[in-house]
């Protein structure tokens, strides 16, 4: 099961119900951060520095103590309820305010944000003995926007094969000494060439299907035999639990659906709270083909030529310069806001200057009203969005322009656009892909 019946373990079990898989103490392990903590400073595995509050006076303290910004979330919580990156204290407090009322009595657990870090998630299946690690996943959104609203690649994209093996041998280590029977899910920060842990659940996770599907084996399957007695070496060979995860020579992505134009006057910026309402996959023979399909599914057509309005943080411009530059070679047109122009200008890229909404008419939302603009590339920046960058993604979704909002998002839909203009998209059945 998923975050609901871990929460439901203790009390059955107190009343005397069997608990197949996880045991409320594993349960409890991987929950209480002080024990959890304990378990990672024995196995020296690097983690986010953290703490624990039950009022805002000890929150505060652990906030001055990590520096701004942090990661605030109750504990025991389903799909990121509750979690907030909070840059301030006026923003902590009232955090505090209303995760009191979320999860009453329950403590704030704290984390240093990571800003920029890759996540990576990992399923795995453990009998106790032995551990069958699934799949390891590289987010394409960087760490802070929920598991569950972020895009992923399986086999990862960037990660080196030395990161990869750490991350093999931490999970390997958690499994055991955790003593979990059935599925475990790990997720990571990959930060400047250290792995830090974020966070472990001994159940199921949302992508176990997506990984079932990328691999051709049936975790949900094999994971009820585990919980009921049967051991790793009785369900897979050996040498497949040893070198897993299994090596694939094709790629899958698994992108979310977001349900903005259900609900009016949303902000599509995503976050640590988990928004979205499904998930679909593509597969092929490279992460940009992939990465195309999934957004085909998804819903979201990326452009094959046109203009692109980039409207971006100022922290984030210098890091937008190899997007841009791949754009515009790849034939579109850029079109910014004043001061982002001038930024791409000063290197010499031909960008055009487009006005803001006080600026007059026509601006930013006349365009993509206008259907001007075949994608919308904006990145909000720092802790309150501007008014702006709302209207600009806002009207995006009411005239259906593709918008994204993150860095890593917009090099991955450059790799996807690329792909699609070099050849176009060809279709094979999942048992066409398991055979090869």
């Amino acid at each position: 099961g998923g975050q609901t019946p871990l929460n439901l373990t203790s009390a059955l079990d107190k009343a005397g119900v069997r608990i197949l898989g996880p045991s409320p103490e594993s349960i409890d392990l991987a929950e209480d951060r002080k024990h959890f903590s304990r378990i990672l400073n024995k196995l020296k595995i690097p983690q986010s520095p953290a703490g624990t509050a039950f009022s805002f006076e000890q929150a505060r303290a652990i906030a001055h103590r990590l520096t701004y910004p942090v990661m605030v979330r109750p504990s025991y919580v389903l799909g990121g309820r509750g979690m907030k990156v909070v840059y301030d204290d006026p923003m902590l407090e009232e955090y505090i305010g209303q995760a009191s009322q979320v999860m009453p009595g329950k403590p704030i657990l704290i984390d240093k944000f990571l800003d920029n870090a890759i996540e990576v998630d990992v399923d795995a299946l453990s009998d106790g003995k032995n551990v069958y690690i699934a799949g390891i996943m590289e987010h394409i959104e960087e760490a802070g926007i929920h598991s569950g609203d972020s895009a992923c690649v399986l086999p990862p994209n960037t990660l080196s094969h030395a990161v990869i093996d750490t991350i093999k041998e931490y999970t390997t280590k958690l499994a055991l000494i955790m003593k979990v029977k059935g599925l475990l899910n790990i997720q990571f920060a990959v930060k400047n060439g250290t792995i830090y842990i974020l966070e472990a659940n001994p159940r199921a996770s949302r992508t176990i299907p997506f990984v079932s599907k990328a691999t051709g084996i049936a975790l949900a399957k094999l994971a009820a035999k585990v919980m009921v007695g049967k051991e790793l070496t009785e369900l897979l060979p050996v040498a497949l639990i040893k070198n897993s995860p299994p090596a694939l020579n094709y790629v899958s992505v698994k992108e979310v659906v977001l349900p903005w134009t259900r609900f009016t006057n949303v902000d599509v910026v995503l976050g640590p709270e988990m928004k979205s309402t499904g998930e679909v996959m593509g597969i092929d023979s490279d992460f940009g083909r992939a990465f195309a399909k999934a957004e085909l599914a998804a819903g979201s057509i990326l452009p094959r030529s046109g203009a692109v309005l980039v409207s971006l943080g100022p922290e984030r411009k210098e890091d937008a310069l190899p997007v841009v530059r791949d754009l515009l070679n790849l034939g579109f047109e850029i079109l910014a806001t004043k001061h982002t122009a001038e930024f791409f200008q000063k290197y010499g890229l031909p960008v055009k200057v487009v006005q803001k909404i006080s600026e007059g008419r026509p601006n930013v939302v006349d365009i993509i009203k206008n259907r001007q603009v075949k994608l919308v590339i904006n990145t909000p920046s720092g802790k309150r969005s501007r008014a702006d960058g709302y209207h600009i993604r806002r009207n995006a979704v009411i005239y259906n322009v593709p918008i994204i909002t993150t860095l890593a998002a917009a090099r991955a839909t450059v790799e996807g656009i690329k792909a699609q203009k070099s050849r176009d998209i060809v279709v094979q059945s999942l048992q066409e892909y398991y055979k090869a």
